[in-house]
């Protein structure tokens, strides 16, 4: 097969068109957003620009054709991701987590959940998706055997499923005024029945969809925000501590009935972990782009541009170097997970791969690039802070790297019928 990293006509029109919503959407949404002291309304302030890209369609691109949308290949997903993130990564990850809100659907949505996905084909309006996984006491080990599973619970009365439980962190769940999100993609444990002896956790984990509807009919105590948590960085994103109290919600609700949601939300994050590795890309290419910049036009009182500075130089061509490899894992990780070669396992590593190395590259390009221009950087009129600020979050969000995706890579390895390169060479003949 030929490598050819060449972007197709497809892959170059996605590319352009999300660099010029970048410039003309995001970059004034961040300006905007910025005059507001707090997170609560600077997220509040961003609602004009993502109305903005359900208008120009960029929520249907976040839903796959079969569902009436028209999402293109996951290489595209990442070019547009690192165009974004390359200018302004809060006001983009608003928009991104409504993409992995929906993510689950697109993998598992049967033709009587079309209705869900009805506000964000529309173009009009700002709707909200969110995937509701993460809670307060963690969940990093909450399926191992003998763990009490999720703590947010749902239990089947008559014909309608009862929702109780604290989720945090989960980007958009609480809506534009904080009262719950147009559709909520909620990861609970059936407790129906209780869990018998030395049953596995994960059969009792299921999806269950809950709308705006839902949490107005369930009463006015069906969803609070307990707290907003402020970040140092993607300052204007939502992500709050949030509880659902006897939320009642049809069966036609359920996505994934016990014993099959653990597999669709983890199939969920294997494709979000491109494209974190896509965000890490963007982030070292602003940090390169800017240092660059600065050693041009810059000789910190000296006879010579900085660039021309041998430690300066090294500095940046290490930024440079980690990006364009980044950025070919990245691209590999999204051709593969679609294409193949090698089985599920196999492609699912690469994704892990790339969100592991890139975000933990991005926050190594940042620290770089600052030492590079040197105290110039801690100025916050310059862009190297804010990176940092927002690379940090990339290894510990979207699964930490420490506690969730380097364990499922130890797993995958730990595998009697592990096959270290069918990912690149197809299944081995050995």
């Amino acid at each position: 097969m030929p490598i050819n990293f060449s972007l197709s006509p497809s892959e170059q029109s996605t590319r352009t068109a999300a660099a010029n919503f970048a410039q003309h959407v995001l970059l004034p949404s961040r300006t905007s957003y910025l005059q507001h002291p707090d997170h609560p309304s600077r997220f509040q302030a961003t609602q004009p620009a993502y109305a903005a890209a359900a208008s120009a369609g960029l929520l249907k691109s976040l839903i796959t054709k079969p569902h009436g949308g028209t999402a293109g290949s996951l290489v595209e997903s990442t070019i547009m991701v690192e165009e974004c993130y390359s200018v302004e990564p809060s006001t983009a990850l608003t928009i991104f987590a409504t993409g992995l809100g929906l993510t689950p659907l697109n993998l598992a949505a049967q033709p009587h959940h079309a209705e869900f996905f009805a506000p964000f084909l529309s173009g009009e309006g700002a709707p909200l998706a969110s995937l509701v996984f993460s809670e307060p006491a963690g969940v990093a080990n909450a399926l191992e055997k003998g763990a009490p599973g999720f703590q947010t619970t749902a239990k089947k009365v008559g014909d309608e499923w009862v929702i109780n439980g604290e989720k945090k962190w989960a980007t958009n769940s609480a809506g534009w005024d904080f009262k719950g999100c147009d559709l909520a993609a909620v990861v609970c444990r059936d407790v129906t029945e209780p869990l018998e002896e030395n049953q596995d956790p994960k059969e009792k984990v299921m999806i269950i969809l809950v709308t705006r509807a839902d949490l107005d009919r369930s009463g006015p105590d069906a969803f609070s925000l307990i707290r907003h948590i402020s970040m140092p960085g993607h300052t204007s994103v939502s992500g709050p501590h949030i509880k659902y109290n006897n939320v009642r919600v049809p069966e036609k609700n359920v996505l994934c009935f016990p014993g099959q949601g653990a597999q669709v939300a983890f199939g969920a994050f294997d494709m979000s972990a491109v494209l974190v590795g896509a965000m890490g890309v963007g982030l070292m290419r602003a940090a390169f782009d800017a240092a660059l910049a600065f050693g041009k036009s810059d000789n910190r009182n000296g006879a010579v541009p900085l660039l021309e500075r041998q430690a300066f130089a090294d500095l940046l061509s290490g930024i440079k170097m980690a990006t364009e490899a980044s950025r070919a894992l990245t691209w590999k990780a999204a051709y593969v997970m679609e294409h193949g070669p090698g089985d599920y396992e196999a492609r699912r590593e690469l994704a892990l791969a790339a969100k592991v190395y890139c975000s933990e590259a991005a926050v190594k390009a940042c620290t770089d690039a600052i030492n590079a221009v040197g105290i110039t950087a801690y100025d916050l009129n310059q862009p190297f802070s804010d990176l940092l600020n927002t690379a940090l979050v990339l290894p510990i969000f979207d699964g930490g790297n420490v506690g969730i995706r380097r364990r499922h890579m130890q797993q995958l390895m730990l595998s009697p019928t592990y096959d270290a390169w069918a990912a690149t060479y197809g299944p081995s003949t050995q």
